[in-house]
């Protein structure tokens, strides 16, 4: 009977496609990595992996073996949750991904909760604006912003991801306050290069015609928090994520303007490998990220 350990060890370095990058997963060092498989070969009396200094590849047979050991996997995943079927009692590891701001603002609070409820369940949150590959790099479950391209990934929408323009008193003390959104073709705006095209910003009207209008401005940023930074310090109009700078319209560092034209509106899934056997965790997370983006 293979140890467990060595078995997820295998699917880690098959999966990251590296024996560095199963070890930064597993949280050991690459010795180990390399300990655990060479155990599975030595008891199996096969080569699994094939290592150069540069590359990696499972053998033939480690492909057929990488199958079953997912398998068994799963299958201990099942007799977990038929033994703790309680969403109350949530144990084991997960690995979730999720865009920055969305995370800092929203999601690190659900992660914290979720901790606190259940000391046995261990969240490993990775905030980045990319789309990382679930299956490649081990992740269990992500969160993406805006609509999602066919693939073999499960998805469940849990929420929507609004957008709001504003700018520092300062600012609107200096250049006159957009009244309509042809007026900001007249302003000066940050470009957020998140927003594909940067300058063309949308909006509709309360009848619910879409158009959108050309923007102009001489600083381009793709962080969230430096656009934020740069319209605090009075350098033009931004159009961000609420998310972003519900605090500072609230306190006054910021003031909303064109509040009567609806903004950018993109929805939030939760998206997972299609697997066989997906474990109770994943979705009593998934049902408490739905509820922390309600609230």
């Amino acid at each position: 009977m293979p140890d467990l350990l060595n078995l997820q060890t295998l699917i880690a370095a098959a999966t990251s496609g590296s024996f560095a990058g199963a070890a930064k997963r597993l949280g050991i060092s690459p010795a180990m990595v390399g300990r655990r498989i060479q155990a599975l070969e030595q008891e199996y009396g096969v080569k699994l992996i094939e290592r150069t200094t540069r590359t990696q590849r499972l053998t033939e047979v480690g492909s057929r073996f990488l199958v079953k050991a997912n398998r068994i996997i799963d299958e201990l995943e099942e007799l977990n949750e038929i033994a703790c079927p309680d969403a109350e009692a949530m144990s084991g590891r997960l690995r979730l991904s999720a865009p920055t701001t969305l995370g800092i603002k929203r999601l690190a609070p659900v992660m914290a909760e979720l901790a606190e409820r259940h000391p046995a369940l261990s969240v490993e949150l990775n905030l980045s604006d990319r789309n990382v590959d679930l299956v490649a790099e081990g992740y269990d479950l992500a969160i993406r912003i805006g609509e999602l391209k066919p693939s073999s990934l499960i998805a469940r929408r849990v929420g929507s991801y609004h957008f709001v323009c504003c700018a520092s008193p300062a600012y609107l003390d200096r250049f006159s306050v957009p009244e309509n959104p042809e007026d900001l073709r007249l302003g000066r705006c940050i470009l957020n290069l998140n927003l594909v095209p940067r300058d063309e910003w949308p909006f509709e009207t309360e009848a619910g015609e879409s158009f959108t209008v050309g923007v102009r401005g001489n600083i381009e940023i793709d962080n969230g928090e430096a656009l934020r930074t740069a319209a605090l310090v009075g350098a033009g109009i931004v159009y961000v994520p609420v998310d972003l700078v519900a605090e500072d319209i609230a306190d006054g560092r910021l003031v909303e303007v064109l509040a009567g034209w609806r903004k950018l509106v993109l929805p939030i899934h939760a998206i997972y490998p299609s697997r066989r056997f997906v474990p109770g965790r994943i979705g009593a997370i998934i049902d408490a990220i739905a509820r922390g983006l309600r609230d």
